[in-house]
């Protein structure tokens, strides 16, 4: 499947998932508010954490290999099987360590032991969200596309119901409870729309642990574990820095912005997901593999530009269409976030062939960095022009990324007869 019908269907599923983003975030604007809205993304960071950590953090590995070894790979089995198995145990001693720590989670990361009874749900149920990502990890490799965004679609549509009724009936519980419950009601509707499947059933899972197919899993285990941990971090220092410094209202602003940037540039990073990564990690050519990145280039770029101009030229229609009239300080953040998220794209083009390629060193060291980097821009941007600084920072640092990975990734693309 090309990468023009794999953007079409992924705008399809994003455009849904969208969709039932407005509605959730409009309830979580009225309903909760900026303080609450920061408080709501300071748990899901806490969830990216520890979902990574739950699964191993094999899946970009799980998609890379199914994808090269293809469906009738003889070695399939023994991925699917050495994948489950590390699943499995990842999610049981995550899931025992959320439970046993509850109150303290609940104190660091919400600010009140009220809700530890949220990371009790979440460590008793986190195996289903587990075995959904793995599942989806297999079709995603399998470039069952279609699949992939029914199962997106539906998603979205029982979020949209679930999510919105519990905010308006309980509010910011509701709205974390929608959080750590959601994949869990999907795993059950996946296991129904798989029963047939011809390459993803149970006696596929059967096999033994393999050291050699661990080993090379290991490897994507390790760039997921540093995402999972630079990234979700840095966010929670800079959030917790930002309501400490000038406000928690404030934190909720910047969440709020970052909430712009992703719902509307998640169509590429899905593209990027279920397109670039199998089809990057199936080519050895360098020839072949200039053209898909420069195809990608041409294609992405310039719908990533347009789509940040008409934001920015929407900016207050979509203020008063996502929250309400006290999220009003988010106004002035939009301009310099959104030159960021066109340098960001551009550089994730090319930070995906450090996944398909398993450069595992390089991958650490730029995510480390750039993560503290990241941290340290913005706490001076912030000290210097208060709440903007964050957009400045943000943009400053993704025009580093982007650089860095054009002389990071140089070695695979490059035409060495030049």
């Amino acid at each position: 499947m090309s990468v023009v019908k794999t953007s079409l269907l992924s705008f399809i599923a994003t455009a849904i998932k969208m969709l039932a983003g407005l509605v959730i975030n409009k309830a979580v604007a009225v309903y909760i508010g900026p303080a609450g809205l920061a408080l709501v993304g300071q748990f899901q960071n806490f969830s990216q954490l520890v979902m990574t950590a739950a699964q191993g953090a094999i899946n970009s590995g799980v998609t890379k290999y199914a994808a090269e070894y293809g469906k009738d790979g003889e070695r399939l089995p023994i991925l699917f099987s050495t994948a489950s198995k590390i699943s499995l145990i990842s999610s049981f001693f995550v899931g025992a360590g959320i439970v046993f720590f509850s109150s303290h989670a609940s104190e660091y990361f919400l600010k009140s032991e009220d809700y530890s009874y949220l990371f009790v749900i979440f460590g008793f149920t986190i195996v289903l969200f587990v075995i959904n990502n793995l599942l989806l990890s297999i079709i995603n490799g399998l470039k069952e596309i279609k699949t992939w965004v029914m199962i997106n679609i539906i998603q979205s549509i029982y979020s949209l119901i679930f999510t919105t009724l519990l905010i308006v009936f309980l509010g910011l519980d509701g709205a974390l409870i929608a959080l750590v419950t959601n994949q869990s009601v999907i795993f059950f509707v996946v296991l129904w729309m798989l029963r047939k499947h011809q390459v993803i059933k149970l006696e596929n899972f059967k096999s033994a642990f393999d050291t050699a197919e661990g080993k090379k899993l290991g490897a994507f285990a390790l760039m997921a574990i540093t995402s999972a941990a630079t990234v979700p971090v840095s966010h929670l220092t800079i959030r917790n820095y930002i309501g400490e410094t000038i406000s928690w209202d404030d934190a909720g602003y910047w969440q709020a912005i970052w909430y712009i940037s992703t719902m509307y540039l998640h169509v590429v990073t899905t593209t990027l997901s279920i397109y670039y990564l199998p089809r990057l990690s199936e080519i050895s050519d360098k020839a072949k593999l200039r053209k898909e990145l420069l195809q990608g280039y041409k294609i992405i770029m310039p719908i990533v530009i347009v789509m940040s101009v008409a934001i920015f030229l929407l900016k207050d229609f979509i203020i008063w269409l996502l929250f309400t009239e006290d999220f009003e300080d988010i106004r002035e953040l939009f301009l310099w976030q959104l030159v960021g998220d066109v340098l960001k794209v551009a550089a994730w083009l090319l930070a995906y062939l450090m996944l398909a390629k398993a450069m595992t060193k390089t991958f650490i060291i730029t995510e480390i960095t750039f993560s503290l980097s990241f941290v340290l821009l913005s706490f001076w941007f912030v000290d210097q022009y208060g709440l903007v600084g964050m957009s400045y920072s943000f943009a400053v640092n993704y025009g580093l990324y982007f650089i860095l990975m054009i002389y990071a990734t140089k070695r695979e693309w490059r035409d060495d007869s030049v």
